[in-house]
């Protein structure tokens, strides 16, 4: 008895039909036919009953169908098991991340799967948050960390490691600071009658601050873009622009810029890894590394 056999017996115990069974199982009919002869020859009955228009199911095939789905389903059981291993023994997975970030926790826990799973090959690439989420849609990337305006990206599966707020960030001396010392934050409008640098489109910090001022109908003249924080900040520092940032990238630069909460921008800027629903062993792993490693030691820099 072969697992072909029973394959085909529940085809056409199913369709009631040998041509339509041999069109589900991509065969000839004549080798449904033989293949479920043979069968029924090693197990001493007919399992059809071949009188009528329709193929039915004898006593003995009514006896037999619900074995014969088991030990299929027993099979790729044992096909899926085997898989999941073989994936974390030897694989690639190629992991996204929105340029300019450097948080530690993010590679150790790439670390740790490394050491956990050492025949997997990672791909570490950096882009804009909008072409990382595309990409692991379409399957170029299988995860990837990425910033996006308040909402999780629709379709995908994530994991929310940080909700952050819209800050202007400014030298001392400079108009916007006097607001510090009254303990007040900045409207956006205000913000935005300064030259302003921030990331560039596609970014979830870029997102957010386009999205509020399109709200607001404001205008804003982007003077500089730069993917890093530190650019940003070193470029508020000098000032030639009001640095866009999110609160916690903002509070690293405390001891050169005054760091404003823009109130009316009030949709979180979300920090998250997004994966496919549909995810191998190994993209679940990664996960769950990263879930525990941010767990311990939170969000910050490298």
């Amino acid at each position: 008895m072969e697992l072909r056999q029973l394959e085909y017996f529940v085809a056409v115990a199913e369709e009631r039909n040998f041509t339509r069974a041999a069109e589900r199982v991509r065969i000839s009919q004549s080798g449904v036919s033989a293949q479920i002869r043979q069968l029924e020859r090693e197990l001493g009955a007919e399992l059809f009953d071949r009188s009528a228009r329709a193929a039915t199911l004898t006593v003995a095939g009514k006896a037999a169908l619900e074995h014969a789905r088991a030990a299929l389903a027993a099979a790729a059981a044992v096909d899926e098991a085997v898989d999941e291993v073989t994936d974390l023994i030897r694989g690639h997975l190629t992991v996204g991340m929105v340029s300019g970030c450097t948080l530690a926790p993010l590679f150790d826990a790439l670390a740790a799967f490394h050491r956990a799973h050492p025949g997997v090959e990672l791909a570490l690439l950096e882009d804009g948050s909008t072409q990382l989420i595309e990409g692991v849609r379409t399957g170029t990337l299988d995860l990837a960390l990425v910033g996006t305006a308040g909402t999780t990206p629709p379709g995908l599966e994530a994991f929310t490691i940080f909700r952050d707020r819209l800050v202007a960030t400014v030298p001392a001396g400079h108009p916007l600071a006097v607001r510090a010392t009254r303990g007040s934050g900045v409207a956006l409008r205000e913000v935005c009658s300064y030259p302003v640098v921030c990331m560039p489109p596609g970014t979830g910090l870029r997102t957010m601050f386009d999205q509020a001022r399109a709200e607001q109908r404001i205008e804003a003249r982007v003077a500089l873009e730069a993917s890093a924080p530190d650019a940003i900040a070193g470029l508020a520092v000098r000032g030639l622009a009001v640095g866009i940032l999110s609160d916690s990238m903002a509070a690293f630069y405390q001891d050169q810029l005054t760091a404003l909460t823009i109130e009316d921008a009030p949709a979180p800027v979300l920090l998250s890894l997004v994966w496919r629903t549909a995810h191998g062993p190994a993209v679940r792993e990664l996960v769950g590394h990263t879930r525990r490693t941010f767990a311990d030691q939170g969000p910050g820099p490298a």
